[in-house]
């Protein structure tokens, strides 16, 4: 597939460089800045959603508008499918298409001394590890306090990331474009745990709390599913709005309600 657009793009009188990813972490999702030519105008991301998340991730700050082929299985996130990339292509080259700005989120904390920093298109997780038991994460909204809650862990989620790890735990599908931050907990010890819906401007405070005597809980902090830094109990960990937006090639025309419905029909 990569070598047939690189030659449909050259037929069609423009100039395609490939970047091959052989693994799944962040540092290789993507080639340095510094080797994407100047005047590059789109990327093109060829896999699954978790491909296009990564490079979203990794170019972050570059201002390249990114858009999915879908290699995968589901592909929400993934405007192409694999029969329509030509014609797109088409589109593209003659500029009719729209770029939408998507929020992220951005996490920090620290441990040991060591500050611990990232940047989620998706998700941040904090999820349990070691013993088999689930932990206390006690939650602050801007300063004040919302809910303790015992379980796996818990997902801060985009728009974006409202279709990924967030709506395996049950959490609402929302729409892409909306803002807002998504409170997610991963089988909470508790029957009336829900997710919780919060402002795109709104600062989250996530406090690891003590269950065990021992007081030797760990929980393991990701970002898109990249493992970060570990933390245990008395860590705090924050979580808001990126100042960065992810930009997003839109070829088609097809309402998020249209693209959601062909999906759940297609994989129910």
């Amino acid at each position: 597939m990569t070598e047939a657009l690189r030659e449909y793009i050259g037929e069609k009188g423009g100039v395609c460089d490939c970047f091959f990813n052989e693994g799944e972490d962040l540092a290789g999702a993507a080639p340095e800045l510094s080797e994407i030519a100047e005047g590059t105008d789109c990327v093109l991301v060829l896999g699954g959603d978790g491909t296009l998340i990564r490079a979203a991730a990794r170019l972050v700050g570059s201002g390249l508008p990114l858009i999915g082929i879908n290699l995968g299985t589901v592909g929400y996130l993934c405007e192409l499918e694999p029969n329509s990339v030509f014609p797109a292509i088409d589109k593209l080259m003659a500029g009719d298409c729209v770029i939408e700005e998507r929020m992220m989120l951005s996490g920090s904390g620290e441990r040991d001394g060591r500050e611990i920093t990232g940047i989620a298109f998706n998700d941040i997780v904090l999820h349990r590890t070691g013993p088999m038991a689930v932990v206390s994460l006690i939650v602050y909204v801007n300063g004040e306090y919302l809910h303790t809650f015992r379980a796996d862990g818990i997902i801060l989620s985009t728009p974006t990331g409202s279709t990924g790890y967030s709506l395996s735990a049950g959490g609402p599908i929302v729409d892409p474009k909306a803002q807002m931050i998504l409170i997610t907990p991963i089988n909470a010890h508790n029957i009336s745990s829900r997710s919780i819906v919060v402002g795109a401007e709104d600062e989250i405070v996530i406090e690891i709390g003590r269950r065990r005597s021992q007081g030797d809980e760990a929980v393991e902090v990701s970002f898109d599913g990249d493992r970060v830094a570990l933390l245990s109990v008395g860590d705090r960990f924050r979580i808001k709005r990126a100042t960065a937006t992810a930009r997003i090639c839109k070829i088609s025309h097809q309402s998020f309600l249209e693209l959601l419905r062909k999906k759940m029909q297609a994989y129910t």
